[in-house]
């Protein structure tokens, strides 16, 4: 089973979160998670705020932070 955390670690260690991965946390996050599961995805939104993540939904276009 794949876990909120792990998505986030990828597109953090990447820099992008693909459409496929944003799609997946979409489905993630209406299950039930942990604590852990949860830091993660704020630690996402923070790296999608400040340019770090780009969103490849918005862009189309994933470069390296």
């Amino acid at each position: 089973m794949v876990l909120i955390r792990d998505v986030v670690h990828q597109a953090l260690r990447i820099g992008c979160l693909t459409v496929e991965a944003e799609y997946q946390l979409k489905q993630l996050l209406t299950k039930k998670y942990d604590l852990e599961d949860l830091d993660a995805f704020m630690t996402l939104q923070q790296a999608v705020l400040y340019g770090c993540v780009k969103q490849e939904s918005q862009s189309r276009k994933c470069v390296e932070c």
